[in-house]
């Protein structure tokens, strides 16, 4: 919910901050006041609309969807736009885009006014007669279909792949063929690059090093006199005699001799072949990995058949399983069907609006069975309906999907929905939201004293030297505003004795 709201230069509202409690919050006021804009700002703090204010802060207490956007959930989630040269969006001091802050925002907060139709997702319908089933039965068939259905995906993926494969599968097998054939003439060992490149550099440097042992040799028909001389001296000459078997090693291992024999030829030849390798592949170990990988598609594509036969027949039997378990929910679901419509033309009946038919048609199988519930109203598609149609039917979906399953989250803004009807009409509509904020809380617009009169909490709107104000108002505050609403600027009587009974 929505605990508070803040407001910095908006339009008439000059500084404003208004803190909410649960259930239906209705704001009124003469027109021209001020409520559309108040509403407005609202919505601007989660991007779901554009705002000339300087600042504008929401403090919601709800849980988002928002570690794809590296945001955390704070116990309180902090949302704000500010615009100076250009707007910006914020949730937790952490800034966001205004398209992804929407996405985010729509999961919690939901604008009935704009003529949207994508709360009637079929998913949303089934979940509802579903859980109308309150059948044990049907829930366990729900939960095989969801696990057959990952089988079934996983099976015809891999299948639809072989179909592919067979397509271009000599071309497949040439290219198989080839990079195995490539790798085994030159039949690369790991770190072999590297050996034949230290080599190459020793046979470059061959003559010079033989040049420069040879002068150095001279070192060694010292050495017995230089030690003789370490111990005249008392010298310990363990030292010096480490050092010169240091140096002896050293030059044994340059096998300097064993260079002779090297074919240097060869030796370029087989780093060029090398280096080919390393280029393509990465390196000798990945060249070797990749035959082995090339190897077994050739195997796989020499099974093609017996692999495609193999998964042909699992596909035949999961697929059969899927349409029998699919068949039982189905079959449920048709007969829930009337309940289901019974229940929202009970609210459509209270909020003056005629019967939708539904009916069940079958769809692609998915994790949710095959079925797709089609709604008309007085044999009219939703998208034919006009945005008073689509709201007052969103009400009683969300209305019925709330008595049915006995819960609803989010927030929910009206924007005079309650406009142009009869008395007994707004009354209806109340009622209706009155069981609905049991749920969800509710922002709603009204120049009806019967809506009015039905709200948790009231807040007056008011507009003095073209600067608005808004408070929430007591409860003789309230007898008075909604006389105002019954019987204009003179108040009677009569309209504040009717507005008693109402707040009755």
């Amino acid at each position: 919910m929505i605990e508070r709201i803040y407001i910095k230069n908006h339009l008439s509202f000059s500084e404003v901050e208004v803190k909410f409690k649960k259930g239906l919050s209705v704001f009124t006021g003469v027109s021209g006041s001020g409520k559309s804009v108040f509403m407005s700002a609202i919505m601007s703090a989660f991007g779901l609309s554009d705002s000339e204010a300087k600042v504008i802060e929401a403090d919601v207490n709800y849980q988002f969807e928002m570690q794809e956007f590296g945001i955390e959930n704070e116990e309180i989630n902090s949302f704000k736009m500010t615009k100076n040269n250009s707007t910006r969006y914020f949730i937790n001091s952490q800034a966001i885009s205004k398209k992804n802050l929407a996405n985010i925002a729509n999961e919690h907060i939901k604008f009935l006014s704009a003529k949207q139709i994508n709360e009637f997702e079929n998913e949303r319908f089934l979940n509802i007669i579903d859980t109308l089933a309150n059948d044990k039965e049907h829930n366990e068939n729900l939960k095989q279909l969801r696990q057959i259905n990952l089988t079934y995906k996983k099976i015809k993926n891999e299948l639809e792949k072989i179909q592919n494969d067979e397509k271009q599968i000599e071309e497949l097998k040439e290219f198989a063929r080839f990079e195995i054939e490539k790798i085994k003439n030159i039949n690369p060992k790991d770190g072999e690059f590297e050996e034949l490149m230290q080599i190459k550099k020793m046979l470059s440097k061959k003559d010079k090093i033989e040049q420069a042992w040879n002068k150095a040799e001279n070192i060694f028909e010292f050495e017995h006199s230089v030690i003789e001389a370490l111990n005249i001296s008392d010298i310990d000459s363990s030292f010096f005699e480490e050092a010169m078997n240091a140096l002896r090693i050293a030059r044994d291992e340059l096998n300097i001799d064993e260079l002779d024999d090297i074919n240097v030829e060869e030796i370029l030849d087989r780093i060029e072949d090398l280096n080919s390798i390393i280029k393509r592949y990465g390196s000798e170990k990945e060249a070797i990995v990749t035959l082995r990988k090339k190897e077994e598609e050739l195997q796989r594509y020499e099974n093609i058949s017996f692999e495609k036969k193999n998964l042909q027949a699992q596909y035949s039997q999961i697929s059969e399983q899927q349409d029998e378990i699919c068949e039982k929910i189905t079959n449920k679901r048709i007969s829930l069907l009337s309940n289901l419509q019974n229940i929202i033309n009970e609210y459509l009946n209270n909020l003056y609006m005629q019967n939708i038919t539904l009916k069940i048609e079958p769809t692609n199988i998915s994790e949710f069975g095959k079925d797709l519930i089609i709604l008309t109203l007085n044999q009219t598609s939703l998208s034919k309906l006009s945005s008073g149609e689509i709201n007052r039917l969103r009400l009683a979906l969300i209305a019925s999907e709330s008595k049915i399953t006995n819960s609803g989250n989010g927030v929910i803004i009206l924007d005079e929905i309650d406009a142009n009807l009869s008395g007994k009409e707004a009354m209806s509509i109340a009622n209706v939201l009155v069981q609905i904020s049991q749920f969800y809380q509710i922002f709603a617009i009204s120049h009806q004293p019967q809506l009015s009169s039905k709200a948790n909490s009231h807040f007056l709107i008011e507009k003095k030297d073209n600067l608005s104000t808004i408070k929430e108002l007591t409860n003789q505050e309230r007898i008075n505003e909604l006389a105002r609403m019954i019987s204009g600027e003179h108040i009677s009587n009569e309209a504040i004795q009717f507005a008693k009974e109402l707040l009755k």
